[in-house]
This record gives structure tokens, C-alpha cells and sequence, in this order.
């Protein structure tokens, strides 16, 4: 069954606040990623793609959240895709109407080939803002960067983290740091804590419970259970979770996306009275040695705050590189408000509320997030 889809084009719009680098002619086309098959081809094609372009990830966002993606190119209707910038329109009465690329996502890079193509995406990004009485558009690149465009601004820093997996498990192990992984893994060894891993809904119930407690240590509600359970749902077989146990009980539990050649680990919780035991640093070894069994070449650790020196050491001692990422809005006015700030404005009242209203919180406000 062939079905055509209606792809709309405008011209790129300017003002006097155009950001110079953004000063470009030319066409812009718009299409929706979810139904126009050309995306999944560019995304399955194009060396800059992450799990957080593909298809599956945006089709979670629009089933949880709401949020409506959308997809800008330079390529003309019927013609394979040859660039392309996606994001999502979050409308919010909380934190307003924003356009984001991608919520919920670590990173997501502008699939452009050199400045003349983004030139042309912002301005067309540019022009949506000014016409449609938008906040910001946000990018979240880790290639890319606008340190030259002073119509830009750096709303948020954080550093990635990413492991190469292509050299022998020996040599991986290695390297890992001796006291805070090497020795973690022993432990849970000589503990006797085992490890399982699927998507079954006892597995989650597992890594959700985890999850309760863990973000209630940090001061904050936990994303909604649904929006896992969506994750697992549109992902399939490209999401996993892992629970480590000691006899029944579970003790720590992450949340792993794949694609292409990479791991991506995306969520991370533990039972602190269990900490000493080592089962997130076997979650993690036995999450790799899987990972090059089946080929998989990288582990992407994902984000982390610049101020989170805990996180980021865990995440070097396991021998990843750090790189670098900044978030860059336009306008430059609005890469001062946070809409993070909601949910952190009530870290007091987290850290008392019983657990079922802890998640009725998190429920009612991550889609004002994004």
C-alpha cells in the first residue's frame, strides 16, 4: 500500500535579530518524522544519528507527553533526505511554548552536512519563534557548537560520557579503576547478587520502586511510570532494563536503550542500604560484556551535570571520555529560565511526601518540562 504524505515547505522568514550565522536563502521543507519513511532512512543512514532521532524515540514522546515531533530539510518532496533537524513543540501554561530538539533527550544533533545547512535550519527556526510567539527554540548538539553567533545563547553545560567497547574484555576490565569498579564487581561476585534483565511489567515494577527511592535521595519526583512503560512499548527490543539482586530483593536497577552499534545507558536507581553490596558496577559489567557479544561498539553514558562530580568520576572510572555539550537557545534573553526549576523549587516538599503522592507530582509535571 503506497501512501502519499503532504509535506509542507515556507520560505525562510528574517528580522532584524536573525542570528548572523542564520542569514541564508533558500527552502526549508517541514515533515512529519513519524509517517514520512525518508526519516527513518536518514536516521539509519547518517553518522551523526542517536536513539534519540530514531523513530521509536519520538513516537514515545508524542504517546506520554504529547508533544507533536517535527522535521526540517533541505531536500525537496520525493527526494531522499539528505539533512535534516527534528523537534518537538512543548505547550506548557507553567513554562510556556517552546521548541525543543529533542525533550527528555541527552542530545540530539542538527543531521547537517557543514554551516550552509545550519545556517538554514535556524533561520527557519528563527522565523517560528518570531511568528509564532514562541519562548525559545533550545538545540542540544555535542558536534556543533555557536560560540561565534552572539544571537545565541548557552542556557545549560553538562558533559557526556562514552566508553569504547571495541577492545577485548580483558583490556576493558583492565582499566576499569581498581577500588570503585574492579573490586565493586568482585564483591557483588562473592555476594552472590544476580542479575536479570527484560521488560516485563515484574521487571519494571522492580526498576520503578528503585526509582521511587533513588529520586526521592535527589529531591525529586520520578518520571512517570507510564513514561517507561511507553519507552518499552515503542523501543521493543531496543529497551532493557537490568535489576541486580541479593536472594529476592531487588538492590539496583538501569535502564538501557540500544541502537546501530551503541548502548545507551539512560536511567540508573539503587536501594542505598545496599549500596556497599556492588550491584550497579555488575548491572554494568554484565550490560558490556553483553553489549560486545552482540557487536555493539560504544556505551553511551549519557549526561551529567557539570556540579555532579560524584556522577562523573563513576563515569570515568570506568575508563569513559569526557566531551563536552551545551544546550544554545534562541533568543538570548531566554537561556537564563530553566523549566527544570518547577519541579526543583519543591525539593523540600519531595523529600517528605509519602511515596504515591511523590509520583502523582512527578505524573503532573514532567510534560510541563520537556
Amino acid at each position: 500500500m503506497h501512501t502519499t504524505f503532504e509535506i509542507r515547505s515556507r520560505e525562510n522568514q528574517f528580522s532584524g535579530s536573525v542570528p548572523p550565522l542564520a542569514r541564508s536563502t533558500g527552502r526549508v521543507y517541514e515533515l512529519d518524522p513519524l509517517r514520512d519513511p525518508r526519516w527513518k532512512a536518514l536516521v539509519g543512514t547518517h553518522p551523526d544519528a542517536s536513539i534519540f532521532h530514531q523513530v521509536e524515540w519520538l513516537q514515545a514522546l508524542k504517546s506520554c507527553y504529547g508533544y507533536e515531533p517535527v522535521a526540517l530539510t533541505l531536500s525537496a518532496p520525493g527526494s531522499a533526505l539528505q539533512n535534516g533537524l527534528v523537534f518537538c513543540e512543548v505547550r506548557s501554561p507553567f513554562t510556556g511554548k517552546r521548541l525543543v530538539s529533542i525533550p527528555f533527550s541527552d542530545h540530539c544533533e542538527p543531521l547537517a552536512n557543514g554551516d550552509g545547512d545550519l545556517a538554514r535550519f535556524l533561520a527557519e527556526l528563527t522565523g517560528r519563534v518570531e511568528n509564532n510567539h514562541c519562548k525559545y527554540f533550545e538545540l542540544r548538539p555535542v558536534l556543533h557548537s555557536f560560540d561565534n553567533n552572539k544571537n545565541l545563547g548557552i542556557s545549560q553545560n553538562y558533559y557526556t560520557h562514552r566508553l569504547d567497547l571495541r577492545r577485548s574484555e580483558q583490556q576493558l576490565f583492565k582499566n576499569f579503576q581498581k577500588d570503585c569498579v574492579q573490586r565493586k564487581i568482585r564483591r557483588a561476585e562473592r555476594e552472590g547478587l544476580r542479575c536479570e534483565e527484560g521488560t516485563s511489567e515484574a521487571m519494571l515494577q522492580h526498576f520503578y520502586k528503585l526509582m521511587i527511592m533513588t529520586r526521592k535521595r535527589q529531591g525529586l519526583p520520578p518520571q512517570p511510570l507510564n513514561w517507561f512503560r511507553t519507552v518499552i512499548s515503542c523501543l521493543g527490543k531496543n529497551a532493557q532494563i537490568r535489576v541486580a539482586f541479593k536472594e529476592k530483593t531487588p538492590v539496583a536497577s538501569i535502564f538501557t536503550l540500544t541502537t546501530n552499534r551503541t548502548l545507551v545507558y539512560k536511567y540508573g536507581c539503587g536501594d542505598s542500604r545496599f549500596g556497599n553490596l556492588g550491584g550497579t558496577a555488575l548491572l554494568f559489567w554484565h550490560a558490556i560484556q553483553r553489549a560486545k557479544a552482540n557487536g555493539f561498539e560504544e556505551l553511551d553514558l549519557g549526561r551529567s551535570d557539570l556540579g555532579n562530580t560524584g556522577l562523573i568520576a563513576f563515569k570515568e572510572h570506568w575508563g569513559a571520555e569526557r566531551s563536552a555539550v551545551n544546550y544554545w537557545r534562541y533568543p538570548v534573553r531566554s537561556a537564563s529560565s530553566n523549566p527544570e526549576r518547577l519541579i526543583r523549587y519543591a525539593r523540600k516538599l519531595v523529600s517528605v511526601a509519602p511515596d504515591q503522592a511523590l509520583v502523582m507530582f512527578g505524573t503532573l509535571l514532567y510534560r510541563h518540562i520537556g
